[in-house]
């Protein structure tokens, strides 16, 4: 990894909640509020959108962990901000405080762990995977 990145180094973005982003299992919407599924997907963005600029050539990031609470609701059309920071670095993880705020209250928080990899051995790994899996059909 580049060595500007360090605690502190943070992104942030805001979205619009959709419908699309509701809580929906086989089909039928649960509640009109923005899903964790959702709220996780935004937050681990936010992770990645720290440590993309910083990392070498050669090495890729990948989520590792996660410690999340969904503490509020966000309606269809609220905006929430997502926002990571940076908290620890090491040679081989990023870990990034984030949180999802509306203007009104706090939607979640907590922490993301990233992975970083050499780039060359995670396609080597995934292909060993790929081709052992493909030869149990």
């Amino acid at each position: 990894m580049k060595r500007e990145l360090a605690p502190g180094t943070t992104a942030q973005f805001t979205v619009t909640v959709t419908e699309d982003m509701f809580p929906a299992f086989d089909g039928k919407v649960i509640h009109p509020v923005m899903s964790t599924v959702s709220m996780i997907y935004h937050m681990e963005k936010a992770g990645r959108y720290v440590l993309a600029p910083h990392l070498e050539e050669h090495e890729e990031g990948v989520g590792f962990a996660i410690d999340i609470k969904h503490v509020g609701p966000a309606v269809a059309g609220q905006q929430v901000t997502f926002r990571a920071v940076c908290v620890e670095v090491t040679d081989k993880r990023v870990v990034c405080e984030v949180t999802a705020d509306t203007p009104r209250h706090r939607v979640g928080t907590g922490l993301f762990t990233q992975a970083v990899f050499n780039k060359e051995d995670m396609r080597r790994r995934v292909q060993e995977l790929q081709e052992e899996v493909g030869g149990q059909n």
